[in-house]
């Protein structure tokens, strides 16, 4: 045994799923990774390329080429529409049901009722139909505008006029009453209810909430919280790990969304200090599970940026440079995306996109782990690896890094 690293690069999607034309076709041509690089040609990914992104993507593209020496893949996402929450829970071997989808408006009733009784002062903004509720002066709770319609309410606070303990209250009495996938309870400094409320929007005549990125709550010092529904942590790898005595490190969202008792976490935002940490952890850790997220990729996909995704994917390359010879022997390291987010496909929605699985091993090149069916194989592999029981949901691949054959060949 040794490290089994996962870095998700958020959203960085290599094409639209099979089932797309069914059941998401605004989706149709969504290809994250190639929709940059052709709207910004100079963009220079050495690492990811030798690691085989155009594989997995497909084709090359002016200097982006294949890499004969890869170890690569792709997944396919079984959880419903293209969800980070979801996604994250599905890596580490969550089996994904289908959640509820409901309009905010639809509870807002029952939500209002519920923080009263919490004791949080509330009001309506908006007209009967169309309304949010405003709490305490200083937050915001509606839908969600970057996730699938319907699937997640977002608690939108001012971090200076509420502290983050809080926010989360408020977040865990929304998820208290509600069945939609997720309740994300998030603030930021240096904005107040005007800048929230500047930042409202009405999507697809039932969908009220808030638009995250707009707001400006992601600008300085960003707290958050994940509040999912129906997830059971201990038929994940990272919890199966942790009552096996093996080290567990989370690193960025993953701190927030993965529901396990060690002190190696560290949320945040910013690339290069997530990068700093999983280096750090890497360092000390001679043995365990880190399990990364690079969230800026995201939020550049929902701010439609193709130039900004570019730089943050150019910054990634050139620290995952840096961790590479940190897995040396039977180390493994696995970069991959939990969805898409194609900023130039005309909206700012996650895309239902396979994603790369491109895998570093010290010494092995050019094993093919094929097209998986679901990214909970990721999870599965961790689990082969350290030879502990295996998770919820997934088949591993570690016999195809090994040795190019499956476990039953």
């Amino acid at each position: 045994m040794g490290k089994f690293g996962v870095i998700v690069l958020d959203s960085f999607g290599v094409g639209a799923m099979d089932d797309v034309p069914k059941v998401r076709p605004a989706d149709i041509g969504a290809n994250t990774a190639l929709n940059i690089i052709k709207a910004v040609p100079q963009a220079k990914w050495p690492t990811l390329e030798a690691l085989g992104l155009m594989n997995a993507i497909g084709q090359e593209r002016g200097d982006h080429k294949f890499s004969p020496t890869a170890n690569w893949g792709t997944s396919n996402l079984m959880h419903h529409g293209a969800d980070s929450y979801l996604a994250h829970q599905e890596i580490m071997g969550t089996k994904p049901k289908m959640p509820l989808l409901q309009p905010f408006n639809e509870v807002i009733d029952t939500v209002e009722d519920q923080i009263k009784k919490d004791g949080f002062n509330v009001e309506r903004h908006g007209q009967k139909g169309f309304q949010l509720l405003i709490v305490n002066g200083c937050a915001t709770v509606g839908d969600n505008l970057e996730a699938d319609p319907g699937q997640v309410y977002n608690v939108t606070a001012a971090l200076d006029e509420m502290p983050f303990d809080e926010i989360k209250r408020l977040g865990e009495s929304v998820r208290s009453v509600v069945k939609v996938s997720r309740v994300i309870a998030f603030g930021g400094r240096g904005v107040n209810l005007s800048n929230i409320l500047a930042a409202e929007k009405i999507e697809h005549e039932k969908y009220v909430g808030v638009s995250a990125p707009e707001s400006g709550v992601y600008n300085t010092d960003y707290h958050v919280v994940h509040l999912g529904y129906g997830i059971n942590p201990d038929v994940q790898l990272p919890t199966i790990l942790h009552k096996q005595g093996i080290d567990v490190a989370l690193v960025g969202k993953t701190a927030d969304i993965i529901n396990v008792d060690t002190e190696r976490k560290f949320p945040g935002v910013d690339t290069n200090y997530l990068f700093d940490q999983f280096i750090k952890q890497s360092k000390e850790m001679t043995n365990g599970l880190l399990f990364m997220n690079i969230q800026e990729t995201d939020l550049a996909g929902h701010a439609e940026d193709p130039v900004r995704y570019a730089e943050v994917v150019t910054e990634s390359d050139k620290r995952i440079k840096e961790v590479l010879p940190l897995y040396g022997k039977d180390d493994i390291l696995i970069v991959m995306a939990d969805h898409g987010d194609d900023p130039t496909i005309g909206f700012s929605l996650h895309t239902r996109e396979r994603t790369p699985l491109l895998i570093y091993k010290e010494g092995t090149t050019n094993k093919y782990v094929g097209d998986r069916a679901t990214l909970s194989d990721v999870g599965a592999t961790g689990a082969d690896y350290f030879n502990v029981q295996a998770p919820e949901n997934g088949s591993s691949f570690l016999h195809r890094i090994i040795d190019g054959t499956d476990l039953d060949a």
